[in-house]
């Protein structure tokens, strides 16, 4: 069962798309977006929102991270061809998602995001409720109201 709001934040650590171990800290307020795979449409107009929503994320004091199964070839890849300026984290094995509370299935894992600050959950946003486009302004909103 996924994490909620209110659980702790879990201690993960993976490589993103430059090959270099990534420890998020969630004492400060992050977003981990979870998609199901590079290059797809939808996953392809998440991140392109994302990126165009970094700066608003950055000045409000917030670190963005995406997150599939993916392996760091593969994000490297994405990353250049959409020129995106945040970490996509790589867990070919699932352990990142797990962490998170989430299944793996057919080497997939299911589009949600989690807010995160002061240590904890603040917000969990699923497939069942959101769709890509306009999703990282709905985040973005979700983190503007914590203060």
């Amino acid at each position: 069962m996924a994490l909620e709001a209110g659980d702790p934040a879990p201690d993960v650590q993976a490589a993103n798309q430059h090959g270099e171990t990534v420890s998020p800290e969630f004492a400060e307020p992050t977003v981990v977006y979870f998609y199901p795979r590079d290059g797809t449409p939808g996953c392809t107009l998440e991140a392109r929102e994302f990126e165009a929503d970094i700066e608003s994320f950055r000045q409000t004091g917030v670190a963005v991270y995406g997150v599939s199964t993916d392996d760091v070839d593969s994000h490297r890849e994405f990353a250049d061809e959409e020129g995106l300026s945040f970490d996509l984290l790589a867990d070919p094995d699932g352990d990142v998602a797990e962490a998170f509370g989430l299944e793996v299935q057919d080497d997939f894992v299911d589009r949600i995001t989690f807010v995160l600050a002061g240590g904890e959950v603040q917000a969990v946003v699923d497939a069942d409720t959101m769709q890509p486009e306009g999703h990282a302004a709905d985040v973005l909103a979700a983190v503007e109201s914590l203060d």
